[in-house]
């Protein structure tokens, strides 16, 4: 496909038919619902399926069943209907099922607002559902991210036999930006553990209930081996300036797209400020941030939320430098001028 300019909640479906996705089923939800009308559009031309189902905790529900028939599926939602999907999300963790959950965040928390927050980041991060699991998740910051964060959560979902997750605020999916869309996968791997209808399947099955506690120990201990290798292999990140910085500033989404600004507006000024954006919030880029602790002076983590990710920041510096944390909320988002000004407070005191 040649460049578009195209709205990030349509270049995600895009980029799961790109990837080689065919199978969609959600329910709409403002910020999100343009997902769902892209998908109802462009799947069935794929050769693929839409389907919205009667609820959120259906539609996750029939994205485990067309997971387990190997293909690659997904489902759109923004934050009240991802709080709905949250018990078939650790379902599908449990019983090893790839598939991607795309996650446009508003305000909150009830039904709050349709502005763009960025709040659900524990509750995808942290796994908002129950059980000692973990998801892949991925921030986008921009129209062409959503597209290729889409395409990598298929990529990574497969190949970690887990649901993977494109996290992004309501500003960013609604956002128009040209998108230079990559060439099409060509071949999915077969998945032989997967229910293909045939002789075989007798002897398969696929579950997340274990009732034996020696076998959900047994389980676990595998699940947790999986993620460590994820978070030694699949750890992203992008830095700005942070070569000679003395102040990191920390942020993902549309608030790195902030930041960015606000580092050539202080750099004008001669200040020596520097941009680490977290693109895996799961794995979180931990050791790259305690290694700037090393040599620079202070962190400010900025959250369109009441301080979430900043808890991870603090965790990785653990204590070595100050970290100080700048947040918006309800929907609100700051200027690049408001979060220059409230570092030249911090690098005055």
């Amino acid at each position: 496909m040649p460049r578009q300019l195209i709205k990030g909640n349509e270049a995600v479906v895009k980029g799961a038919i790109l990837a080689g996705c065919r199978f969609f089923f959600g329910y709409p939800i403002t910020p999100a619902s343009e997902i769902a009308e892209a998908a109802a559009y462009y799947m069935p031309l794929a050769g693929g399926t839409f389907l919205q189902a009667e609820s959120e905790i259906a539609s996750i529900n029939m994205v485990y069943g067309a997971a387990s028939g190997g293909v690659r599926a997904m489902t759109a939602s923004s934050s009240p209907g991802i709080s709905l999907k949250q018990e078939g999300i650790s379902y599908c963790a449990g019983s090893e099922l790839p598939l991607v959950v795309i996650d446009i965040m508003r305000g909150g928390p009830g039904l709050g607002n349709i502005a763009p927050e960025q709040s659900d980041y524990n509750q995808m991060v942290k796994g908002g559902g129950h059980g000692n699991y973990k998801l892949l998740v991925l921030a986008p910051n921009s129209a062409q991210e959503m597209c290729d964060l889409t395409m990598l959560a298929f990529e990574l979902a497969d190949m970690y036999q887990n649901p993977a997750v494109v996290l992004a605020d309501g500003f960013v999916g609604q956002m128009m930006e040209p998108v230079k869309f990559p060439q099409p996968v060509k071949k999915l791997e077969d998945k032989p553990w997967a229910i293909h209808a045939d002789k075989d399947d007798e002897f398969r099955l696929i579950s997340s209930i274990q009732l034996e506690p020696e076998i959900l120990e047994q389980h676990n201990r595998h699940l947790q081996a999986k993620y460590a290798r994820a978070e030694q292999q699949e750890v992203r990140f992008e830095e700005y300036q942070a070569e000679d910085a003395e102040l990191i500033l920390v942020g993902y989404g549309v608030v790195s797209r902030i930041l960015y600004s606000a580092v050539d507006n202080l750099r004008a000024e001669g200040l020596q400020v520097g941009l680490h954006r977290p693109i895996s919030l799961w794995p979180f880029p931990k050791r790259r941030i305690a290694q700037l602790a090393e040599t620079v002076d202070a962190f400010l983590a900025v959250e369109l939320s009441n301080g979430q990710m900043v808890d991870d920041v603090r965790l990785a510096v653990n204590g070595a430098r100050p970290v100080h944390f700048y947040n918006r909320m309800g929907g609100m988002v700051p200027s690049p001028e408001e979060i220059s000004d409230h570092v030249k407070k911090i690098l005055k005191a």
